[in-house]
C-alpha cells in the first residue's frame, strides 16, 4: 500500500490522505482504512499523547501554538488533532484550528488536523483514536488533542491519552464550587489561563484555590494533579507545564504504569467498537458468555490490533 509506506515516510499530505479515508464511512473505504491501521500498528505507541481541554473561551488553542511550538524547539515533532463542534442542524463544522493555530500550522515538524466532532460524545471524533495511530507511524513525538469543550461526556478523552490537562479561567469561583472528587480523580493537570497583564494577580488567587479545593477533596491521595498558570500569548509558564507533563510521563513508564494504562485503553476501545460493530444484543451475548473477558485477556500490548479480533465475530 503506497499511502502506508509515504506515511511512514513523514510524508504529511500521505498523513492527511490516510486520516481522510479513516474518517470516511463508505464500505470500501472501511475495509482500506482498517488495513492501513493494521499496517501502521507495529510503527505506533512511541509519542506522548496530551488530551487539553477546558471550558469555550479558555483559550485552548492559543494554549496549544504556545505550547507547540515550545516542544518543536527541543526538537520534537508535533501532531495536533483539533475537534470542532459539528452543527445539530447542518451537521456541519468550521474546522477553523488552522487559522487560529497559524504560526504552528506553517512549522515542518508540525500537523494539525481539525476532525468534526459529529455528534460524537467525549469532545472527541469519532476516529481520533485511529488517527493518532497514524500520527504515531508518521514520527509524530507528541500527540495533542484539542477536545470540543469540557463537560461531563469529556470523560471519554481520558482513554486515549497519557496525560488529561484541563485549563481554567481566572474568577472561576462558580467552577470550583462545582468541581468534584471524580473531575479530580480524571485530570493530571490544571492551569490557568491568560495570566498577564493586569490578570496575574488573579490567575494566582485562582491557582491557590484550585489547590486548597484540591487538597481538601484528595486529602489521602498519592497523587494530586499538577495547579499552575500560563500566558499563552506571552508563552511565559509554557515550558514548566511542558517539564511537569514530561516528569509525570517518566515516573509512569519507570513504575509500568504507562503500559499498563494503554493496556487499558485498548480494552476499553475493544468494548466501544464491539458495540458499535456488532450491536448491544450481541455483545451483551458475549458477555453473558464470557466470551468478552477472553478477548480482553488477548490484549496484552499498547498496539493490539483491535480490528482484527473484531473480525473474527463476522
Amino acid at each position: 500500500m503506497k499511502l502506508f509506506k509515504n506515511i511512514i515516510k513523514g510524508d504529511r499530505l500521505s498523513l492527511a490522505k490516510g486520516i481522510t479515508l479513516i474518517e470516511s464511512d463508505l464500505d470500501l473505504d472501511v475495509k482500506k482504512s482498517e488495513e492501513l491501521i493494521g499496517k501502521c500498528l507495529p510503527y505506533s505507541g512511541n509519542s506522548i499523547r496530551i488530551c487539553v481541554t477546558g471550558a469555550p473561551g479558555v483559550g485552548k488553542s492559543t494554549f496549544i501554538e504556545s505550547f507547540g511550538n515550545t516542544l518543536i524547539l527541543e526538537g520534537k515533532k508535533v501532531a495536533v488533532l483539533a475537534i470542532d463542534p459539528s452543527s445539530e442542524t447542518t451537521k456541519g463544522s468550521i474546522l477553523g484550528d488552522k487559522i487560529r493555530m497559524s504560526e504552528l500550522a506553517s512549522n515542518k515538524d508540525a500537523f494539525i488536523r481539525p476532525s468534526p466532532s459529529s455528534g460524537e460524545l467525549g469532545g472527541i471524533a469519532k476516529k481520533t483514536r485511529e488517527n493518532i495511530i497514524l500520527c504515531e507511524a508518521a514520527g509524530f513525538d507528541i500527540i495533542l488533542i484539542e477536545t470540543v469543550g469540557v463537560g461531563q461526556s469529556e470523560t471519554i478523552a481520558k482513554n486515549l491519552v497519557d496525560y488529561y490537562l484541563l485549563l481554567s479561567l481566572t474568577g472561576a469561583g462558580d467552577e470550583i464550587q462545582f468541581i468534584k472528587r471524580g473531575i479530580m480523580e480524571l485530570i493530571d493537570g490544571l492551569v490557568v489561563t491568560k495570566a498577564d497583564g493586569d490578570n496575574i494577580k488573579n490567575a494566582k488567587k485562582t491557582e491557590q484555590e484550585y489547590r486548597s479545593t484540591i487538597n481538601s477533596i484528595l486529602k489521602s491521595e498519592n497523587f494530586k494533579p499538577f495547579i499552575g498558570i500560563c500566558s499563552a500569548t506571552k508563552n511565559q509558564g509554557i515550558k514548566e507545564i511542558w517539564e511537569e507533563i514530561n516528569d509525570y510521563i517518566e515516573m509512569r513508564r519507570r513504575s509500568d504504569e504507562f503500559l499498563k494504562n494503554r493496556v487499558n485503553q485498548n480494552i476499553f476501545w475493544l468494548n466501544q467498537i464491539l458495540k458499535n460493530e456488532i450491536g448491544n444484543l450481541k455483545y451483551q451475548k458475549l458477555v453473558k458468555n464470557n466470551r468478552l473477558v477472553e478477548f480482553e485477556r488477548k490484549i496484552t500490548t499498547h498496539n493490539f490490533n483491535i480490528y482484527k479480533l473484531i473480525n473474527q465475530l463476522h
